[in-house]
């Protein structure tokens, strides 16, 4: 019988360290470090192919720094397992000591691989199109950060500059991202002093021009009231100063610039999520809307890699795990919060839609909210109750597809 060898990769910004280990726990060498070049990354593989045993690769994922090194390795043939980092830390808590250098930390992964060397699960790289899916989305919900605190900006200076106007100005959500009502006048008519120094007729017509040029329906009542508002306006930035209109025009066109991003991303993952082959069946579930739908498939990725609908449900962090102790068992359980946050926010979204807008057919996750909120449960539970049953149902439907295929 081989004897196992565990090689434990402590992955950080550039540069790695490395430890192997025999059982029981002994060191074959002393750690090492290894940049994340060719030169280097080769080396390192010619090292471990030359240990004698059945050898495995450890490592913890860490953001995108242990990518590099996970897929020159697999690309060379060896057994590489990228563990939770969650199961890492709570496997390191059993020492008794406290220190943590990088060195430690490989021989810590060294020692997980030996002591739960059955239970070590291969990783596995195909580049496809939810591996572009992915990418997008993770662009997306960091673009989606950024325009929100660029409307907040942009709220910031509306009050200083044109006080009342957001108010006044703020309509429903557009389709657009790039196209905001009150972020396009405030770069139109920056000050409360140029609306006044225009007169009330001059600006009723420069008002109704930009609406027409802009694609907004123009009133007349609401040009009256928005003058009446530079009126009564009390200004904390006067004009006198050049960074007033400076500040506006930057803080405005960042967000439209952020927001013509947002949409280009979100078209490219339109375009992607439409060539799978569960996309027209995902399409007509209840409360998927044309850009929650591509969210929620790129947030999910390859339902395949699950091995049922309750890993789906764990993997969003809606699971609820059990609690019990001799003779008490818990009921007032909450859910994980372990998984996807990403995930799990969209899933809440897709809820909200469903709830707002009941389907027609299929009705049963939303009668599903409905019966749970009529049991007592607040409108948020109900809805992550909904959402832990539209996962099941989702994989079902999925896998499926799949299956026919196949």
């Amino acid at each position: 019988m081989k004897q196992i060898v565990s090689v434990g990769i402590d992955v950080s910004k550039g540069k790695s360290t490395v430890c192997a280990m025999i059982h029981p726990n002994t060191i074959i060498k002393e750690s090492f470090e290894v940049l994340h070049t060719v030169e280097e990354m080769s080396m390192l593989a010619d090292y471990i192919g030359s240990l004698d045993g059945e050898i495995r690769i450890v490592m913890e994922s860490t953001g995108h720094y242990h990518l590099p090194v996970a897929q020159f390795l697999y690309q060379k043939g060896f057994f590489v397992c990228v563990e939770n980092a969650y199961i890492i830390r709570q496997f390191s808590r059993i020492m008794l000591h406290g220190a943590k250098t990088d060195p430690l930390d490989a021989k810590k992964l060294a020692k997980y691989g030996l002591a739960y060397w059955s239970e070590l699960k291969p990783y596995k790289f195909h580049p496809s199109c939810y591996t572009e899916l992915s990418l997008l989305s993770k662009q997306y919900q960091t673009y989606i950060k950024l325009l929100i605190v660029a409307k907040q900006n942009v709220i910031h200076l509306m009050d200083e500059m044109l006080p009342g106007f957001k108010e006044a100005l703020d309509t429903a959500s557009s389709v657009q991202f790039s196209k905001v009502k009150y972020v396009d006048f405030a770069k139109e008519f920056y000050h409360v002093d140029m609306i006044k120094s225009m007169g009330k007729e001059i600006f009723r017509e420069n008002y109704k021009q930009w609406c027409k040029e802009k694609g907004y329906r123009f009133q007349s009542e609401k040009a009256d009231e928005l003058f009446h508002l530079a009126e009564d306006g009390i200004p904390t930035l006067p004009t006198e100063f050049p960074s007033t209109r400076l500040c506006m025009e930057v803080a405005t066109e960042q967000v439209s610039q952020l927001g013509y991003a947002l949409e280009q991303i979100l078209s490219q993952m339109q375009n992607l999520a439409k060539t799978l082959p569960e996309y027209q069946t995902i399409r007509q579930m209840g409360g998927m809307g044309e850009k929650l739908c591509v969210r929620f498939i790129a947030d999910i990725g390859d339902v395949r890699r699950f091995h049922n609908g309750k890993a789906l449900v764990a993997y969003a962090g809606i699971d609820a795990p059990p609690y019990q102790s001799g003779q008490y068992t818990g009921t007032k359980r909450r859910i994980s919060k372990r998984g996807n946050s990403a995930l799990r926010k969209t899933g809440y979204e897709v809820m909200k839609s469903l709830k707002s807008h009941p389907p027609k057919t299929d009705t049963r996750v939303y009668d599903f909210i409905i019966k749970k909120e009529n049991e007592g449960k607040s409108k948020k539970q109900a809805k992550i109750a909904g959402l832990n049953k539209f996962l099941q149902i989702y994989y079902a439907r999925v896998m499926e597809i799949y299956k026919n295929i196949v």
